[in-house]
């Protein structure tokens, strides 16, 4: 069954609620890469996004992208803070993946406060970013974060420049620590009365990797790996209807995310998401 589409903010594009997240493909051959990207087209996922510092991932993109560009909205982003090095970093995407147009590229991992002044200010990425739009190099202008401090954030981000997309973490574990709710709750009341879509991330993060512990997964982070737990995760991110579910960096755990999202059930009672958290041992990946 093919994943739903929901209106991607302002774009005009019909996104499918569970967004590729390209960083799977960062050390990926590109068999391997091309066996996962088939995988979107039999899911209905219509949106991918990536970002020049994930490795490999925007060639490995690009190759298999020649032959499917028009079915998808394709997002990178870029971690340059400057004028020159945010436009040279944009060229470059756009040869990486072989199109002569990015759909949205946003402004990656914009948290740091000197680093939002220059991102924001006089010959800023964000000046290259308009330039490029103005050339029809892109279409739309987004931007991104991880952290405690990211919606708040966005928060002041959005009120700089109207932007078309943010980008954030949500999952149960952090709808329920600290005043990270009230924050995230804040910028999505904020992006939905502007037209402006809301990306999320981390929704089958578990927690860190204990000491000494054996990493078997891509993600910086332990993910969840069992069906159970990631229909459960699924299902409660996607029960926000104004937003969406980019999927983890993990080429073998993405076929579960992408099965849970197509088998979509009904958003989960606080006691069975109480009750998987205590099993599976939800906690903090960036720290207290």
């Amino acid at each position: 069954m093919a994943i739903e589409k929901r209106k991607f903010g302002n774009t005009g594009h019909l996104s499918s609620a569970v967004i590729f997240g390209g960083a799977a493909l960062w050390n990926e051959n590109q068999s391997t890469a091309n066996k996962v990207l088939d995988l979107l087209l039999k899911y209905g996922v219509n949106h991918i996004d990536v970002a020049e510092a994930y490795g490999d991932a925007e060639l490995r993109i690009g190759k298999w992208m020649q032959n499917h560009r028009k079915y998808f909205f394709l997002a990178t982003k870029t971690n340059k803070r400057t004028y020159e090095g945010a436009k040279e970093s944009i060229m470059r995407s756009l040869d990486r993946l072989k199109t002569d147009h990015i759909d949205l590229i946003q402004l990656h991992g914009l948290t740091n406060p000197l680093e939002w002044d220059q991102a924001m200010g006089e010959n800023g990425a964000l000046e290259a970013m308009l330039e490029a739009k103005s050339e029809g190099l892109v279409k739309f202008i987004g931007i991104t974060g991880h952290g405690w401090t990211v919606a708040a954030m966005h928060q002041k981000s959005i009120e700089r420049y109207h932007f078309d997309s943010i980008l954030l973490p949500w999952n149960w574990f952090v709808a329920n620590y600290r005043n990270y709710p009230r924050d995230f709750h804040n910028i999505l009341n904020s992006c939905i009365n502007k037209n402006i879509a809301v990306q999320t991330i981390k929704a089958v993060a578990r927690g860190p990797y204990a000491a000494g512990m054996k990493k078997i997964y891509s993600p910086w982070y332990q993910p969840l790996d069992d069906e159970y737990s990631i229909q459960k995760s699924v299902d409660w991110v996607l029960s926000y209807k104004d937003i969406f579910l980019n999927s983890l960096g993990d080429v073998n755990i993405l076929p579960l995310v992408l099965e849970a999202a197509s088998n979509l059930g009904e958003r989960p009672s606080e006691k069975e998401m109480n009750d998987m958290a205590d099993k599976m041992g939800l906690a903090s990946i960036f720290g207290v």
